[in-house]
């Protein structure tokens, strides 16, 4: 009793600290690209990013959520941290242009193959798991969000993550002899737009978006 009564007060402060050095993790960056952010040229962004600018405040569409980003100052709504922290970036140095009419696998783009085992384990294995067994709520989250279906796997779809890149999801059903497996594939252009690292927490930001959605049930 004593004992458990000790792992208690010991684990109280490291989780603490845990989620100290976790909004360090977070806010460092963050405030780091916002300083870099408030000294750019709206006008420079909007043509880089291809973003209406009006009223000082930018037009971006993020998986199917409509949002106004004010400048100089910034803002997502509720978003998570690492989700300001990607469009962030994204604003600061990122640059849209015509996708070549090409997919490519995360470990097709430069760096991907560095990062590929935890992209693979924080997204797509996560995907598989996520909807694998339930492939029509996965078809009716895609379905709310007017994706395009696509012809390759038991269930898959090709949709706008912002304006201008757009990225695919393969999902495939598991049997009494395999688990449901999964993929996710980007058009070509994103390489211009988001680093490696950045295109991980792509994949993250549209698995977190698509479970609210499928939660909601309110389509």
């Amino acid at each position: 009793m004593e004992e458990s009564r000790e792992t208690k007060k010991t684990s109280a402060p490291a989780v603490e600290e845990k989620q100290k050095l976790k909004n360090q993790k977070e806010e460092v960056p963050f405030f780091h690209y916002l300083g870099i952010y408030k000294t750019l040229d709206p006008e420079e962004i909007a043509a880089r990013c291809r973003l209406p600018f009006e009223e000082r405040a930018f037009a971006l569409r993020l998986v199917g959520t409509e949002y106004r980003i004010p400048f100089p100052d910034f803002a997502l709504g509720d978003a998570p941290m690492a989700e300001k922290i990607l469009i962030l970036r994204y604003l600061c140095g990122g640059r849209s242009v015509a996708p070549r009419g090409k997919q490519v696998a995360y470990q097709e783009i430069p760096w991907g193959n560095v990062y590929y085992q935890n992209f693979q384990g924080r997204c797509i294995l996560r995907f598989a798991r996520t909807f694998g067994s339930d492939l029509e709520a996965f078809r009716r989250v895609m379905a709310f969000l007017q994706a395009e279906p696509l012809p390759q796997s038991d269930a898959g779809y090709r949709f706008e993550f912002i304006p201008g890149l757009s990225m695919s999801l393969l999902l495939w059903a598991g049997d009494e002899e395999f688990s449901p497996s999964g993929q996710i594939l980007f058009d070509d252009n994103f390489e211009f737009a988001f680093t490696a690292e950045d295109i991980a927490v792509v994949g993250e930001t549209v698995l977190r978006r698509l479970k609210i959605l499928s939660a909601q049930n309110s389509f």
